[in-house]
């Protein structure tokens, strides 16, 4: 008996780059439309239907990708964490901890702040400003300032082991003033209200630690 072997044409790889890449840009528009949403009209009278339509998208696909408005801008303000760089801000603070010299540790610092500050702080006051009549905003804001008490407890915690921080300065201290540094109130006060550039807030933010923190020459 004779085998008749059948010519079975090679099935060609399914390539998803196309579909992965629309769906990224699905993912842009939407977090761009409603970051320029809540900005502009506030937490509240911005609707998950709103941002939906405007960005080209069902609501069904937002709610089940966020969650709603309170997961939307969790994503924001955790895409704003992560800085303008290619590496996230926060990989870089804590890289910045492996310096001998704390002056130059703090002045990077400095800068991380003004980059970070530039991109969450509307986002924490947007929160902030809702968190009276919404429990889910209050909830968020609540979120994200024990995380940067806890990321300037780690680095006070640096300065501490390393001793660098001045004397009669304590450790709680030292995680005081640098999640004041970071703080969206701060940043609101100086660039906001009173128009500084963040190249001048950088530098404030700099020198204020530096003074406050580390021993003098």
């Amino acid at each position: 008996m004779v085998r008749r072997e059948r010519d079975v044409k090679g099935s060609r790889p399914y390539d998803a780059s196309g579909r992965q890449e629309r769906a990224r840009q699905q993912r842009v528009a939407t977090l761009d439309t409603a970051r320029a949403f809540f900005l502009e009209n506030g937490f509240a009278a911005t609707t998950v239907e709103s941002i939906a339509q405007a960005a080209g998208v069902s609501a069904a696909t937002i709610y089940k990708t966020y969650g709603g408005k309170a997961g939307l801008v969790r994503a924001l303000c955790q895409s704003a964490l992560e800085g303008a760089g290619a590496v996230p801000a926060e990989q870089r603070s804590n890289a910045l901890r492996s310096g001998d010299d704390p002056r130059q540790v703090i002045e990077n610092w400095g800068r991380l702040v003004a980059e970070v500050s530039s991109r969450i702080s509307p986002l924490l006051l947007l929160l902030r400003s809702a968190a009276d009549a919404d429990p889910e905003a209050a909830g968020l804001y609540e979120e994200f300032d024990e995380a940067r008490v806890a990321r300037m407890t780690d680095n006070a915690r640096y300065l501490a082991r390393a001793g660098h921080l001045r004397v009669g300065v304590t450790m709680r201290d030292a995680r005081d003033i640098l999640w004041l540094s970071a703080s969206p109130e701060l940043y609101d006060l100086l660039v906001t209200r009173r128009q500084w550039s963040i190249a001048k807030y950088s530098r404030f933010v700099t020198d204020t630690l530096t003074k406050a923190l580390l021993s003098p020459d």
